[in-house]
């Protein structure tokens, strides 16, 4: 079950609008195709219940309410009424799994706690919800209290609770843990489906969810890219990979999508993904040092089960000063360039000059590295700007008006936008539209940087991510000023599609 709209919107600074988390549930549905989605809480706010209305008619007409659920608590029935008139069929009803929050807290007994979670069940069934119980701080409450637990447990599981979830909480468990006290529950409750619900406080999230699945649990709860309070839940891309890979188990997850619902989120949240988070990360699959670029050359002595075209990526092979020359073979290869162990010396060399000056060295720089290393001119691009007038007023939409060469032939366009690169890729994109016929790539991420400490008159560089064709292409620009950098990066980028079309 994915929670990334409820639990993983927890993150501090991270708050979806409505039409965003209509947007990730039905990625989440419909093409990463997870079991279920948690999206969202009950009498949060108006703008959640927005949220989840249009969820739900959405999961309605695709046959999926089934799975969508909403978080909801023992209050009398106003969650489920509130859970009713959003259209869900699902309540995932907060209960207390510690003797201490149920006292402390609640302040009630545990008696009075169950006879109230009881009326919950009984309306429940009056509206004709289905309902998951959460027996939150669990794993508290089986350290220290677990004849709470137990109590609860025997009170409830001859209802018509269809799930119990066991979270932990804050975060406390680790795999030994999880092994005792998950089994412990698991042989005295066989015929119960048990819910893990991992927190990340210690980086154990995943190691517990391995534990959990080997006791014999029947879901896991994850986040894309590990979104969630605190430190993060569970990252639902690492998640499935162990179920598959170190379980044999098979899911409904389609695998190729991870990268792509990974990158919607990062999106949408503004919470950036590391570079070498696992599955998703820019750099996982980006082998450095020249040793491993010769291992797969030499039947792919360096690869493992998390090939980069499982999930619709490729593998890259940096260039810097631990590259290598088989590291360059890589990227000569994968670029169509021929050249003599001579040039390729050569061209070694001077990159190996740039990593030294921590100067990026991207697979996109490499002909033009090569073409200035062996005094030949320039590689011939098939898309060359000519021209370009970017305008900004106070008051007034940048305008843009520009003139480019396509394979020779030679357009132009103007066009307004919310900023003078914006309004650039408007023009752009009027060219492949009407003169064309094609389809424009999708900027799916922006990124601008300085040099730390760096002037007004620094150098910008600007990395941009394009989706094409299901394809990523990250492309760099580098300028003393941001537009033009963005504007390089932009063109190298028609470059590299226009590859297709020849």
């Amino acid at each position: 079950m994915d929670t990334t709209l409820r639990d993983g919107e927890q993150t501090s600074g991270v708050s979806f609008l409505p039409h965003e988390k209509l947007l990730i549930a039905r990625m989440l549905l419909d093409e990463v195709k997870v079991d279920r989605v948690e999206v969202g809480s009950a009498r949060v706010s108006e703008g959640e219940k927005d949220a989840v209305k249009m969820i739900c008619r959405a999961a309605e007409e695709k046959g999926n309410i089934n799975r969508v659920e909403v978080l909801g608590f023992v209050d009398g029935g106003v969650s489920l009424d509130w859970i009713k008139e959003c259209g869900c069929k699902n309540i995932n009803l907060l209960c207390k799994g510690s003797l201490k929050h149920c006292t402390d807290q609640l302040q009630k007994t545990p008696e009075e706690h169950i006879a109230d979670i009881k009326k919950e069940l009984d309306y429940a069934d009056k509206l004709g919800i289905s309902v998951n119980v959460y027996l939150e701080d669990w794993s508290n409450g089986i350290k220290d209290s677990p004849e709470y637990v137990y109590q609860m447990m025997d009170a409830l599981v001859q209802t018509n609770v269809k799930r119990f979830m066991l979270p932990d909480t804050l975060g406390v468990m680790n795999p030994h843990l999880v092994e005792v006290y998950m089994g412990d529950m698991v042989r005295r409750y066989p015929d119960v489906h048990f819910d893990f619900h991992p927190h990340n406080d210690y980086d154990m999230a995943v190691g517990d969810a391995f534990e959990a699945v080997r006791m014999g649990v029947k879901g896991i709860h994850v986040t894309v890219n590990g979104l969630g309070e605190r430190c993060g839940n569970a990252p639902l891309a690492s998640v499935q990979v162990m179920i598959k890979d170190h379980f044999g188990y098979k899911t409904q997850i389609n695998e190729s999508k991870l990268n792509l619902i990974s990158k919607l989120v990062e999106s949408y949240s503004t919470i950036a993904i590391a570079p070498n988070q696992p599955i998703v990360g820019d750099s996982v699959f980006t082998q450095v040092a020249g040793v491993h670029a010769d291992g797969d050359r030499k039947n792919n002595l360096y690869a493992n089960a998390l090939l980069p075209e499982r999930f619709g990526r490729k593998r890259e092979y940096a260039l810097g000063k631990t590259s290598g020359k088989a590291n360059i073979l890589k990227n000569l290869e994968q670029l169509g360039l021929d050249l003599t162990p001579e040039q390729t010396k050569i061209v070694t060399k001077r990159i190996t000059e740039l990593g030294d000056k921590k100067e990026i060295v991207t697979p996109e720089d490499l002909p033009f590295i090569v073409s200035d290393v062996l005094k030949h001119s320039a590689p011939d691009d098939k898309v060359r700007l000519v021209s370009y007038v970017v305008t900004t007023a106070y008051g007034l939409k940048p305008v843009a008006s520009i003139k480019i060469n396509i394979n020779g032939v030679e357009y132009e366009s103007d066009s307004t936008g919310d900023g003078q690169f914006d309004a650039f890729v408007h023009a752009l994109r009027k060219i492949y539209k009407y003169e064309l016929k094609r389809k424009f790539p999708m900027l799916s991420n922006y990124n601008v940087s300085i040099p730390p400490g760096g002037r007004t008159d620094a150098l910008v560089q600007t990395v941009i991510t394009w989706t094409h064709d299901e394809k990523q292409l990250r492309v760099r620009g580098l300028d003393a000023d941001q537009t033009e950098a963005a504007i390089k990066a932009t063109i190298k980028m028609l470059n590299l599609i226009e590859e297709d079309y020849s």
